[in-house]
């Protein structure tokens, strides 16, 4: 390994640990010039392992978090980072936002590192992303932690959501079929429902491979949404049902970058508020 990857990886190491990390702490822990950190970082942000802020970086790679999502299909973290980015242009500044644990919701978290918000979730990995960033006022919910996926379940978790009032709850699923959207824990689907009740707005963030496919637990009819957020895979068939269940379908675009606008299909709805 040569002495630049070195570097980073000491670098790396240092952002996570941290949570946050300033330009000159790094600096002085690298015993490098300041110009050498900001191309290190420059590096790392591009690879998704950080996000430079005003003064500093907030770490957004893969954690040991991370292991809980390596059973998943690998080759849909593309679209899943598609997704996300779609996603994030949905959220405004100091919106309040209702998080789940999905894969999915990961990645928009990872999106949203930085900006003043106003996080909730029931997801351990989500929250540790923004524990030390001071942008964000994080609630966590109480309850019982689910050991595979480490999101909080049950009627602790659902009585403190009956309490709170969100403007959006992102929600990731296992799958869709006509009959609605589904999950794989029963549980899981009942804090589900609460996050919804609790929402203005509900987002499904889903890649294209979870429609046409139903789960153990159903969520809740299709029309019961807001807005779907998938992939240009999406065929045509499903945009269709989709639309005709009055939802606002917004497919991530792969030819633009997180800073472009998502091809929004249907452009003339817009969103609950």
């Amino acid at each position: 390994m040569g002495v630049t990857e070195v570097r980073r990886a000491k670098l790396r190491e240092l952002i996570r640990n941290q949570g946050f990390a300033s330009i000159p702490e790094l600096r002085a822990a690298l015993e490098v010039s300041e110009s050498t950190i900001r191309r290190d970082l420059d590096y790392l942000e591009a690879e998704g392992e950080a996000h430079r802020t005003h003064g500093g970086v907030f770490a957004t790679g893969p954690t040991a978090s991370m292991k809980l999502f390596e059973h998943r299909r690998a080759e849909q973290w593309d679209k899943k980072r598609q997704i996300a980015m779609a996603a994030s242009q949905m959220i405004e500044d100091h919106d309040t936002v209702l998080l789940d644990g999905g894969s999915t919701t990961y990645e928009l978290a990872k999106q949203l590192v930085g900006r003043p918000l106003q996080i909730v979730t029931n997801s351990l990995p989500l929250a540790s992303l923004f524990a030390s960033n001071d942008q964000v006022d994080l609630v966590v919910l109480g309850g019982y932690v689910h050991s595979r996926t480490a999101v909080t379940l049950g009627p602790y978790a659902n009585q403190m959501l009956s309490s709170l009032n969100v403007q959006t709850a992102v929600l990731s699923i296992a799958g869709a079929d006509q009959r609605g959207y589904y999950n794989s824990n029963l549980m899981l689907v009942e804090t589900e429902r609460a996050m919804m009740q609790s929402a203005d707005r509900t987002i499904v963030v889903a890649d294209s491979s979870k429609f046409g496919k139903s789960s153990l637990a159903k969520l809740c009819p299709l029309d019961q949404v807001d807005a779907v957020v998938s992939d240009e895979e999406l065929d045509e068939s499903w945009r269709d049902q989709l639309r005709n269940s009055g939802v606002r379908l917004v497919i991530a675009d792969s030819a633009k970058s997180g800073n472009d606008s998502p091809t929004n299909t249907t452009a003339d709805m817009s969103d609950t508020q």
